[in-house]
């Protein structure tokens, strides 16, 4: 799922085994998110900027990705810097 009311409503259902948010964020898709996110234990990492994460999804820029498949997930996880994942 992509964007910031769709991974919100993801969250909150449980549906997710991580988040990746974009480098370059909105203030707004950061307090919606991260905390939602750390609250429900889920794993968020940073990721390129929101061009980047859209144009590799074939859609316009986006600050949020809910990852629901669990082998992506721990893909992203192995890829993840290190500190990863990312706290609030």
């Amino acid at each position: 799922m992509v964007g910031v009311d769709a991974v919100r409503a993801g969250l909150q259902q449980g549906r997710f085994a991580c988040v990746v948010l974009a480098g370059d964020a909105s203030p707004r898709a950061n307090e919606k998110v991260v905390r939602l996110a750390v609250a429900k234990g889920i794993p968020l990492y940073a990721g390129p900027s929101a061009e980047t994460i859209g144009a590799r999804l074939g859609k316009p820029a986006v600050m949020v990705v809910g990852v629901q498949d669990r082998a992506l997930a721990q893909g992203i996880a192995k890829a993840a810097p290190a500190g990863a994942p990312r706290e609030a």
